[in-house]
């Protein structure tokens, strides 16, 4: 039965389980946090590849989702620009920014890297308040329009966003499958698993971690302009260093270095928050102890510990079979031996 979850199998009815949500759910509000769940896990899936795969912990991330919302913010609201026309331009922005950002911040390693990309998130929080003749400040920007109808078919109401959202996702999904199963992601991991090992192979590690640190942002901007077109107002609160840790706290609950495991953890993460929403500010106290216990027990998160499980039994059950077997000499009596005697 697990086997047979795994695999096609699996992605298959996680799909069919995704499209009948809306049809199951009693109303709009579970509609509607199942949707922004999934635009944080698009943009999970985007630090994944730097984190997981490429081994940089970049947490400016947030800021990249904020670049990506505002540009399709700015561009809509005072310059009149097509829905999809700024929304392609919000990945672009994004990725020339993280192009430059990598450049300078790749030089560094570990930690001084992820202190640097904290303080270039919070050099974007700052921008996005203080810049009023571009990003309207504290003010915000206001009446972001909804994305545009593609044919016949709008997205006026909340269950058509949801789809759209959703599409977005599987298609963001099937692109880092391919990116992360390529020449390419082997080229990432290698990285992630040692620079110098890397560097002897042959890999360039300052191209490589650009391309993934742009690939990884280019997923932020995009799901920016997704989160931007759901919620219609955008305000410096986007840009805080708090959403970044949200999305690596989903990456540390599901399991880094994996692909269902971001997922996984971005559309568990926020369904917990509005379960304990009760507590208001206490709330904290509940899901801080049993993200430690979750830490404490399952390392490598749900999926990887799962994976890593599996993993050994696998190699156990090889070691079985690979056992040497008892001779035959000394299964079969020798009967020449005792014709002799006899």
């Amino acid at each position: 039965m697990t086997k047979a979850l795994q695999g096609k199998t699996g992605w298959t009815l996680l799909l069919a389980l995704a499209i009948a949500f809306p049809l199951i759910t009693p109303n709009s509000y579970y509609l509607t946090v199942m949707t922004l769940a999934f635009i944080y896990a698009i943009a999970t899936l985007g630090l994944n590849l730097i984190t997981g795969y490429t081994g940089q912990l970049n947490l400016a991330h947030g800021g990249f989702m904020a670049i990506g919302a505002y540009t399709l913010g700015i561009l809509t609201v005072d310059h009149q620009v097509p829905f999809w026309a700024a929304f392609a331009l919000s990945g672009v922005v994004s990725m020339a920014i993280g192009y430059v950002v990598g450049r300078v911040s790749l030089r560094l390693k570990g930690h001084y890297f992820s202190i640097f990309t904290m303080c270039i998130g919070y050099i974007i929080y700052l921008l996005i308040e203080k810049w009023e003749s571009l990003t309207h400040g504290t003010v915000g920007l206001i009446g972001i329009p909804v994305p545009a109808a593609i044919g016949p078919v709008s997205f006026d109401s909340v269950p058509a966003q949801y789809y759209l959202v959703l599409f977005f996702l599987v298609l963001g999904t099937f692109l880092m499958h391919r990116i992360v199963s390529s020449l390419l992601g082997r080229s990432f991991m290698a990285v992630r698993n040692s620079d110098a090992l890397a560097e002897a192979l042959g890999i360039s590690l300052m191209r490589t971690k650009v391309l993934s640190f742009v690939l990884s942002v280019g997923y932020a901007g995009f799901a920016g302009a997704l989160y931007a077109g759901q919620v219609r107002f955008l305000g410096p609160d986007i840009a805080r260093t708090d959403l970044t840790f949200d999305m690596v706290m989903a990456m540390l609950v599901g399991g880094t270095g994996t692909l269902f495991g971001p997922l996984l953890g971005a559309v568990l993460v926020p369904w917990v928050t509005q379960t304990l929403q009760f507590l208001q500010d206490y709330r904290m106290l509940v899901f801080g102890p049993v993200l430690i216990l979750l830490i404490i027990f399952f390392p490598d998160g749900i999926v990887g510990s799962y994976l890593k499980k599996q993993a050994r039994k696998a190699a156990a059950a090889r070691r079985g079979k690979q056992a040497p077997q008892p001779a035959a000499s000394s299964a079969v009596p020798n009967t020449r031996a005792g014709a002799e005697n006899a």
